[in-house]
């Protein structure tokens, strides 16, 4: 998987909120998965219905409340979740874009889209965490969504996911530097 670079207006937010360098290079990571992701799933089911660029944006900017909850950049915490969601909503984006920064970590919540799910999908497997609920919430919404066999999309998912989470230490020794 290759790292891309954050979209403009993503890259200014972070300036503008005096991002910390860590938390640049991790939004840079989960972007980057979650664009290889949404391709992978394209590709297997090419009639799969999702936003794309909300998904990016929500990659992009899922942990922004760690520029001001610092702390959480290497400590377990939540304090940041509903704060990323107020700075973005501060920051002008709608609450559409800013609900990513609070779900993403909040995905066994009920009725979320398949937008919020992925975006929690690309935030764990980039680092090879593995969560079968997750992945099983993914797999039902694509199945139900193209009313295909469930266990079909489940081998098929799974096999994207071992191949997203086989560079996890490359991504990680590069998040930390």
């Amino acid at each position: 998987m290759e790292i891309i670079d954050l979209p403009n207006r993503i890259v200014e937010l972070l300036e503008e909120v005096d991002s910390p360098e860590r938390l640049k290079r991790h939004l840079q990571i989960v972007y980057s998965t979650a664009s290889e992701l949404v391709k992978q799933i394209r590709q297997e089911w090419p009639t799969i219905v999702f936003n794309e660029e909300l998904i990016l944006f929500g990659a992009g900017t899922h942990d922004i409340g760690k520029s001001e909850i610092t702390k959480e950049l290497y400590e377990k915490g939540r304090k940041h979740e509903l704060k990323g969601k107020y700075l973005l909503q501060n920051h002008g984006f709608k609450k559409e874009e800013a609900r990513f920064a609070f779900t993403h970590g909040n995905w066994q919540e009920e009725n979320l889209t398949i937008e919020d799910l992925i975006v929690s999908l690309s935030d764990k497997i980039w680092k090879g965490k593995r969560i079968e609920e997750l992945e099983e919430k993914v797999g039902k919404i694509i199945s139900d969504n193209l009313n295909i066999d469930y266990w079909e999309v489940y081998v098929k998912l799974d096999k994207i996911l071992i191949k997203l989470s086989n560079k996890s230490d490359e991504l990680i020794l590069w998040q930390n530097q």
